[in-house]
């Protein structure tokens, strides 16, 4: 048997304290835009170039900067003239606005949100519950009212998911062949983007985004085309009010806010609205059958703990969860990205 020494404990616990650390630099980078300055300049800039574009310390760019390039973010060349820093493929890809597979406005949720419930996680691992009451004075059985807290940081939210949906929106629309559907709803669609992948990927198919009168509002302003035919929206609260008729439901990221009981009501209507021979499409992050990871879907979990009523589950729950609603036939297809894909048949 080896030694502690050899499972090198030091290091793991050092990379794992300084993952806060990590992320802020990612998301103070991102906030402060120096991504984009670097892509809108189309040359690598100086440490006070780029201070003085942003109106920051010297100090305190470089400081940036220099941790970026660690982490893989930036390069940088070191000339007689200084130091020169531009983007690297992956954050002109991923963390600069205007590319259309961009990360900035999750990152910005995560930085504006997230964190601050996460400053609460040992208080809700003791009590079980969210902690938008001492983040932001809102009561926890209202989690929405916290992400939706005011227009901008609705957008956010909105945004944020889009950004999502543009990285793996069509591997869990193709994890099944879903183009018998024609009729589609998008329960909790949002802002759209996961129905624009969908009209994209079955073209004979038309969606209709199922939201809350506020975020239809914004969806339609601001990321939905008013040109595109093939997707309409209808407003309500799906715990509340009825569902029409639909071929196909999609549920993307809905389930994991809520507890089994919360689950089960609202499966049961869409089983009840679904036509015969419809079906009902989940999109989520799974567990490994005995929980055991991935790690991201792990920590996924713990911040529904923070800032829902619901957590992440493994295929076989979701599968109960169907079937006490009323639906056959479930099957489970991983995509090897972040989100996974589960049919169920009326």
């Amino acid at each position: 048997m080896g030694s502690t020494e050899d499972l090198d404990y030091p290091q793991i616990l050092f990379q794992y304290t300084n993952g806060f650390l990590v992320s802020k630099v990612l998301f103070t980078a991102c906030e402060l835009g120096v991504f984009d300055l670097l892509l809108e300049s189309g040359e690598p800039l100086s440490s006070d170039a780029i201070a003085a574009h942003l109106g920051t310390s010297p100090i305190g760019m470089e400081r940036l900067l220099d941790v970026c390039v660690g982490l893989k973010l930036l390069a940088v060349e070191v000339t007689r003239e200084g130091a020169y820093y531009r983007n690297t493929e992956i954050s002109n890809l991923y963390l600069t606005k205007s590319s259309p597979k961009s990360q900035y406005h999750i990152m910005m949720y995560y930085s504006n949100t997230v964190y601050l419930c996460w400053h609460y996680l040992t208080d809700a691992v003791r009590e079980g519950r969210n902690q938008y009451e001492r983040a932001f004075g809102i009561l926890p059985k209202d989690p929405f009212g916290a992400m939706y807290r005011s227009e901008e940081e609705m957008l956010k939210f909105l945004a944020g998911q889009n950004s999502i949906w543009s990285i793996c929106g069509r591997d869990v629309l193709v994890a099944f062949d879903l183009s018998t559907f024609k009729h589609i709803y998008d329960l909790g669609g949002g802002g759209g983007a996961l129905a624009q992948e969908c009209i994209s990927v079955y073209p004979n198919s038309t969606v209709t985004i199922y939201d809350l009168p506020k975020v239809v509002q914004v969806a339609k302003e601001r990321f939905v085309p008013s040109e595109e035919r093939r997707i309409t929206f209808h407003e309500g609260d799906f715990f509340k009010d009825s569902i029409p008729e639909a071929d196909l439901y999609i549920l993307s990221k809905i389930l994991h806010d809520w507890d089994d009981d919360k689950c089960k009501q609202l499966l049961a209507k869409v089983h009840k609205a679904c036509t015969p021979g419809g079906a009902v499409l989940l999109v989520e992050s799974l567990l490994n059958d005995d929980k055991s990871g991935p790690l991201e879907t792990q920590l996924y979990s713990m911040n529904m703990l923070v800032q829902t009523e619901g957590k992440e589950r493994t295929p076989a729950e979701y599968s109960n969860l169907l079937q006490a609603a009323g639906f056959t036939e479930i099957q489970v297809q991983r995509t090897g990205k972040l989100y996974d894909a589960i049919l169920g048949r009326k």
